[in-house]
């Protein structure tokens, strides 16, 4: 995958993710409360805020030129990886009493996912300080 591939992948995935994030929290704030306790509400909020934040951090990581792109991808990926752990989990543990059945087993995905956003950022950071 060339340069500009690379910044488009992250930018088109960034918007994507943006636009689901706007989705779920409607959903969140109109739909999910009809179907769960006030503190599933909340949590599913938690998973939507973070989702978004990372959105707009691609959509700014793929315009990032002066970021060199084997960095910019790998951020991409501990990001993605990050939001699909940590907000998915957060999803599904939400929603798993209107779905009639228990997800707390997958409860540990929640950390993971959040070490996997820290490390992006971590990545990020030592990006930004390797530009010359």
């Amino acid at each position: 995958m060339n340069k500009t591939e690379v910044n488009k992948t992250i930018l088109i995935t960034g918007a994507i993710l943006g636009l689901l994030a706007v989705l779920l929290g409607a959903f969140g704030a109109h739909g999910l409360e009809k179907i769960v306790d006030a503190k599933s509400v909340d949590s599913f909020k938690t998973g939507v805020r973070y989702q978004m934040y990372h959105a707009i951090v691609c959509v700014i990581l793929g315009n990032m030129s002066v970021i060199n792109p084997v960095f910019r991808k790998r951020i991409f990926y501990f990001f993605m990886g990050g939001i699909t752990l940590f907000s998915g989990s957060i999803y599904l543990l939400a929603i798993d009493e209107a779905l009639g059945i228990s997800l707390s087993s997958i409860g540990f995905i929640t950390p993971l996912g959040g070490f996997l956003l820290i490390f992006g950022w971590i990545l990020f950071i030592v990006a930004i300080g390797k530009i010359k």
